[in-house]
């Protein structure tokens, strides 16, 4: 069993060092769709001891469950989103020169903002500034509401996990009675079936 306690030397154990400081991280490991295995290695810990560490130390083990419970439910999200179609709104822009007025408020205002950050700045350095601002700017010129159509696919697989009475492949089949078949040639020797085949 792995032990969290210091050792006589007072060095920290590798859950201490490795691990217990870095739990938000192994949250957002686990969010991000990593599996364990590749949480130990991001911690330099080898995996048989991680998941002995997962076993005993609460804290560990409720990240890492908030992390995949998070990318679960946004998966399931998604998967129902798509199982069902929406809509979305699609925005197209295109890039257009300012009005010199609008142009030379934007160098004012990086002009100024770059003298407070940088004081001692020369007439050099803030006249590059002024040349590093854009004529052009981004603008909307279309916008519509598109559809994506549901999906069969999403839908089956929705519908045959969370309804399996209903939506497996397999279906049980109940049968009674038996399952003899008359056979007229029963009983017949070799002999007897050959005469049958030269006739």
């Amino acid at each position: 069993m792995i032990r969290c306690e210091k050792n006589k030397g007072g060095r920290k154990s590798k859950y201490e060092t490795h691990v217990e400081i870095r739990l938000f991280e192994i949250e957002c490991w686990a969010r991000d769709g990593l599996i364990d295995e590749q949480i130990a290695n991001n911690l330099g810990v080898a995996y048989s001891t991680f998941r002995e560490y997962v076993k005993e130390y609460s804290a560990l083990s409720t990240a890492l469950k908030r992390g995949k419970e998070i990318i679960d439910y946004e998966v399931e999200n998604a998967l129902l989103k798509r199982a069902l179609g929406y809509e979305y709104r699609e925005k197209k822009y295109a890039q257009v020169e300012m009005s010199e007025q609008e142009h030379y408020a934007l160098i004012q205002v990086a002009v100024i903002k770059f003298k407070l950050d940088n004081p001692e700045a020369t007439l050099e350095e803030i006249h590059l500034v002024e040349l590093q601002v854009s004529k052009y700017k981004s603008m909307l010129v279309e916008e519509k509401t598109k559809e994506v159509s549901p999906d069969t696919t999403a839908q089956i697989f929705w519908l045959k996990n969370r309804r399996p009475d209903k939506w497996r492949d397999k279906q049980d089949i109940q049968h009674s009675g038996s399952m003899e078949i008359n056979n007229p040639l029963k009983g017949l020797s070799t002999e007897d079936l050959k005469k049958l085949i030269d006739k």
